[in-house]
């Protein structure tokens, strides 16, 4: 009995410690990552390792995983302008690296790639593009600087194995001195504006009396003509109008009563 228990246990032993061997001999990949195989005798593995599980030689090699999914990063660059305003830019990358090159990638720059090489090249791009254009430029033509800001640094990124599936300008500011040139500046065009108006009002009032001085006098005109024409028949006939007139307000008028010519009206008046 006492001999049973001993195998039991030399078997269980033995299971244990070949259930600890093939452990340590197996590693996962997960979806989207990629892993580098480190040899302690022929260094970093050129083959790059897919998804899945795969064996590798307990401690000889070593798995070094790298995420290959897309992953966003914001890198903020204070640079100057053409016409030396400074400008407050920030970056918005989408990179990824070439899983092809991740075994030159670690062997050369190491796991935190992104941090070492992304913001170097960032500052450097960007300091290179926006120094060809003025702070007015750069926000008229805000697309054509950030087209060639992503041509340029995605040249400079491709010779580092890295892939930037987009890169876009999320902020874009000037300095203090710069905002408030700017502010003046519409200030005094609305003033101009404003100035414009009166000027341009002033002259059309000025038109107007000219034209209707204009027109007083021809009709000062051909009243003079007429009246040398036609003598004072035309006076008599303006003054036979205006009676008329004068009449017809009269009748509508409830405080005025005519009186029949040659017929004698009692009226009561207050005593």
């Amino acid at each position: 009995m006492a001999k049973l228990f001993e195998s039991i246990g030399k078997l269980g032993l033995a299971l244990a410690i070949g259930g600890g061997v093939v452990n340590s001999a197996l590693f996962n990949v997960d979806a989207g990552h990629r892993a580098v195989i480190f040899d302690r005798f022929r260094g970093v593995q050129e083959i790059v390792v897919g998804e899945g599980t795969h064996f590798l030689i307990p401690w000889v090699q070593k798995p070094i995983v790298f995420d290959c999914r897309s992953r966003p990063r914001n890198v903020p660059v204070i640079t100057g302008s053409k016409d030396l305003q400074n400008v407050n830019i920030t970056l918005r990358i989408l990179f990824r690296p070439v899983a092809s090159q991740l075994p030159r990638i670690f062997t050369s720059i190491g796991e935190d790639y992104d941090e070492r090489v992304l913001p170097s090249i960032t500052t450097e791009v960007l300091k290179a593009v926006v120094a060809r254009f003025d702070a007015g430029e750069l926000i008229t033509q805000r697309e054509l600087v950030s087209r060639q800001v992503s041509e340029d640094l995605t040249e400079r990124a491709n010779t580092f194995g890295l892939i930037l599936d987009d890169v876009s300008l999320t902020h874009l500011t000037f300095g203090k001195e710069f905002t408030e040139a700017v502010e003046m500046k519409q200030v005094a065009q609305q003033e101009a504006e404003r100035a414009r108006f009166v000027v341009e009002k002033a002259e059309q009032q000025k038109q107007a009396a000219i034209i209707s001085a204009e027109g007083d006098s021809q009709a000062a005109l051909l009243i003079a003509n007429s009246l040398m024409a036609a003598g004072d028949g035309l006076v008599e006939l303006r003054k036979l109008e205006a009676a008329e007139d004068i009449a017809f307000q009269l009748s509508r008028s409830r405080n005025i009563t005519y009186l029949p010519p040659g017929q004698s009206t009692l009226l009561q008046l207050p005593q």
